[in-house]
């Protein structure tokens, strides 16, 4: 089923990963009858392997969470109408942010880092995480993971074959201060606020943001006039937007955003 009108649909990319990530999920959802944006981050409108070779890169190290909240922001104002939001991990994050500061119609926040005061202490988020915090290292400097650390912080359970694609197409240097300012009242959300519609996605295999962390986020939201909804799918990690049968994901954010239309 196809929307009434082309509404437009804003894709917030996270960190460590080229906006590139989304091409196929705008063909899709542009099937559907949305029009889709998948804009970069700041300094890094460029492809993986320049990004990468660009490391270490200054003005991508110098990337701050508010300031990407502000960027986005910017382009959420910039259309008609309020966008549906859909955004993977950090950028889930700042869709719950934009979603406070009503700029967004319905948010979509897939496998998200959560927002200050929401912690876990399960061993896969401590592994996948101490490297791109980049403690006792230079916060000059950006954080490009290697292999290894992309085989369990994304791409666990994926053959060999899939490791090895997404890392060479999509991963890219990544600023250690925004990772930092995730767990700052830069990243406060209000969960007792009125808000749009919000569905939480969780994957039950994600090392870097474990199922139980996205339904604690989920749980938080407290407005009972508001809707807010959560799905887990089973085998999924943190490549999901890439990682095979991601179509079945986005199918249900389809069906969910014809059933929450506003």
């Amino acid at each position: 089923m196809q929307t009434n009108h082309r509404k437009t649909i804003l894709f917030i990319t996270g960190a460590f990963v080229s906006n590139e990530c989304w091409n196929e999920w705008k063909d899709f959802f542009n099937n559907k009858g949305y029009k889709t944006i998948a804009p970069p981050w700041p300094f890094k409108d460029a492809s993986p392997e320049i990004l990468r070779k660009r490391h270490p890169d200054a003005e991508v190290a110098s990337i701050r969470l508010a300031q990407l909240i502000d960027h986005f922001g910017e382009i959420a104002r910039s259309f008609d109408e309020k966008p549906i939001i859909i955004g993977h991990s950090i950028g889930g994050l700042i869709g719950q942010i934009l979603n406070q500061k009503d700029l967004a119609s319905s948010v979509v926040a897939i496998h998200s880092v959560p927002p200050q005061g929401i912690m876990t202490f399960k061993f896969s988020f401590m592994k996948a995480g101490w490297g791109p915090l980049g403690f006792f290292t230079s916060i000059k400097k950006t954080f490009q993971m290697s292999f290894p650390q992309w085989q369990y912080a994304f791409a666990n359970g994926l053959p060999l074959e899939w490791q090895e694609k997404g890392y060479q197409q999509l991963s890219i240097p990544e600023s250690k201060l925004v990772v930092r300012d995730t767990i700052t009242s830069v990243a406060k959300v209000d969960f007792s606020r009125p808000h749009a519609p919000i569905l939480f996605i969780a994957g039950e295999n994600d090392h870097t943001i474990p199922r139980q962390l996205n339904f604690d986020n989920y749980k938080k939201y407290s407005d009972r006039s508001s809707v807010t909804d959560f799905k887990a799918f089973p085998d999924r990690n943190h490549f999901v937007l890439g990682q095979p049968g991601w179509q079945e994901i986005a199918l249900y954010i389809s069906e969910w955003l014809q059933d929450n239309k506003n």
